[in-house]
């Protein structure tokens, strides 16, 4: 599997994330493309410079802005990032780290998450951060993420409520359930954006698989303690322990592109439901809340159930760590009093976004790798929709004449 490896010996701040990952591979100007999608990039710069901390060389990365106003409330953010039109992986990425923060906030504060106002995480610099940490990861597309255990730090810190002890608050509580070592550091190592991108993405901490490294980045930051302050975050390739529950069929015989029966692993479950006696109005709001509480798929399928009874059975793929969160809403906002859950294991092709230029400009496109070493691509619909919606054009012919551009430039005509 291709994996994503935090490494966090100094803990993680938004901005050394975005260092590291722009080390990994992630183009600047792909970057700078999606963040001017936001309302505010005209009130924010991104810097990125080369750097080195205690002999280790890397990327400094720092977020700027003249923006005094970082008291922003939970539903002013999320209609920032969905105005901004991003394609459907990055929205759902960063929607899903504030909903943490706006969780992890409400609980301390004893307030729901939608009555939550951000103070810290509500300024401009923490806003980029995170919207770039969903940029960033949903280029890389890793098939898992790992992390090893966070460094929190020691000492106290100032936050907006007063002066607090390391780690703050909302740092522990979004680290709730992860590996973390306390006093590396004399201060804060880990702030809440950080714990919140790690909370949220990674799939497997500790890992005990087998890891090949094969690209290592570097987010270098701006504190100075008796060891280095970096994160690093390597790309590479992971075979994790095998499952108990899962019987490999040993007699099955890999593909071209090496894939074998017993590299399986059950990190996904299905929650599904057959309901017959709900409003239909009601299932677009149901899919929406499904979405919201993490589910990476949602679908309706028809079925007819005993006694002739027309009928759906709705379904939602996660992770595990969002199987409660997607049950509850299921069982909340629905009319059935029972569902099914169960483990599954994906198979997904290696893939990549590239942007091409297109007579319309830059377009992302999804490429992926078949089994037999073929090459198919997509180009992303939110960016030609976008195109088609600006320029008031039939979104079918604008569609068209991109897929005849991206398939010139593929066949090196263009």
């Amino acid at each position: 599997m291709r994996a994503l490896f935090y490494q966090p010996s100094c803990g993680i701040a938004g901005d050394m994330h975005i260092a590291a990952l722009i080390e990994l591979g992630v183009p600047e100007q792909h970057l700078r493309e999606q963040l001017n999608k936001l309302m505010l990039s005209a009130e924010f710069q991104l810097t990125l410079n080369p750097a080195v901390k205690m002999g280790i060389n890397g990327t400094h990365a720092k977020v700027t802005s003249e923006d005094q106003h970082d008291h922003r409330h939970h539903s002013t953010i999320v209609k920032l990032i969905t105005a901004a039109n991003f394609a459907p992986g990055i929205e759902q990425r960063a929607l899903d780290i504030f909903q943490a923060i706006a969780e992890a906030e409400g609980k301390i504060h004893n307030v729901t998450p939608d009555k939550v106002h951000f103070h810290e995480v509500g300024a401009i610099d923490s806003i980029v951060d995170i919207v770039a940490a969903a940029i960033c990861i949903e280029y890389l597309q890793p098939d898992i993420i790992l992390c090893n255990a966070i460094e929190v730090g020691s000492g106290m810190v100032d936050c907006a409520h007063g002066r607090f002890p390391v780690p703050a608050p909302a740092t522990q509580e979004l680290l709730a359930q992860a590996p973390c070592t306390y006093g590396g550091t004399d201060g804060e190592c880990t702030t809440p954006t950080g714990a919140a991108i790690l909370g949220v993405s990674v799939d497997e901490f500790l890992p005990k698989g087998i890891f090949r490294p094969e690209k290592v980045g570097y987010g270098v930051g701006y504190k100075d303690f008796a060891i280095p302050n970096v994160l690093r975050v390597v790309l590479g390739e992971y075979k994790g322990e095998k499952k108990k529950e899962y019987q490999a069929d040993t007699s099955a015989q890999p593909t071209g592109d090496g894939f074998s029966v017993e590299d399986l692993e059950l990190h996904h479950y299905k929650i599904e439901a057959n309901i017959d006696d709900m409003n239909p109005e009601a299932y677009e709001p149901l899919m929406d809340a499904l979405f919201t509480a993490g589910a990476g798929d949602v679908y309706l399928t028809p079925i007819i159930m005993k006694k002739g009874r027309p009928a759906h059975c709705i379904t939602a793929l996660s992770h595990k760590d969002k199987v409660a969160a997607i049950s509850d809403t299921l069982l909340n906002l629905s009319t059935t009093i029972g569902l099914r859950i169960a483990p599954f294991a994906k198979r997904v092709l290696s893939r990549e976004l590239k942007q091409i230029n297109t007579r319309y400009g830059s377009i992302q496109v999804k490429e992926v790798i078949q089994p037999n070493g073929q090459k198919r691509w997509k180009a992303e619909y939110s960016d030609v929709a976008h195109i088609a919606k600006a320029q008031k054009l039939n979104f079918q012919q604008v569609n068209s004449e991109i897929m005849l551009d991206i398939a010139a430039s593929y066949d090196g005509t263009a």
